[in-house]
């Protein structure tokens, strides 16, 4: 085969990557035609709650169905151009799809945005120390293998003098 055709060839996937179009998203950018937008902060570990933010874009009042885990949270309306937060509890050690809908008399609701958020706190007060559980591992485990060395070392011992069998007692001549 010649260099060439040897270009050719290698250069082929990388001009199929470059034909082929982008990646699309899960979920893309805000809509324009959505009546507002949700943005939710870091998880707050004190109070055991996610800030979920709305914000309205349009210039009329926009309804809201906030659900967590497909339950309703909290419901009401957004003031044109404004934002309003609202709080909500996530158990320990759990996650929880929070979804932002817009309610319509009209129409069946239409969801806005969607996220999982995750209770990934640690447990208790002591932040970056584990309780105490019993001794520890390491002591228990030094124990465990001095009394294994000796235990082996032991019958190691009684089996070699025991064996070979020569024909005479091991402890007398």
């Amino acid at each position: 085969m010649r260099i060439g055709a040897r270009l050719a060839l290698a250069a082929l996937p990388l001009g199929m990557t470059l034909m082929l179009p982008a990646t699309a998203w899960a979920w893309p950018t805000p809509d324009s035609g959505d009546p507002f937008t949700m943005t939710t902060d870091k998880f707050g570990c004190r109070s055991g709650t996610v800030r979920v933010t709305l914000r309205n874009q349009t210039r009329q009042l926009a309804r809201f169905d906030l659900r967590s885990d497909s339950s309703s949270v909290a419901t009401g309306s957004i003031p044109a151009r404004k934002a309003i937060t609202r709080h909500v509890k996530i158990r320990r050690g759990g996650s929880a799809e929070i979804e932002a809908y817009s309610v319509s008399p009209t129409q069946p609701d239409t969801l806005i945005d969607s996220t999982r958020v995750r209770n990934d706190c640690p447990w208790g007060h002591h932040h970056g120390r584990l309780p105490f559980t019993g001794p520890p591992v390491d002591l228990m485990a030094k124990l465990a293998t001095a009394g294994g060395m000796v235990l082996t070392g032991g019958i190691v011992w009684w089996y070699g003098s025991l064996w070979p069998r020569s024909g005479r007692s091991p402890f007398g001549p």
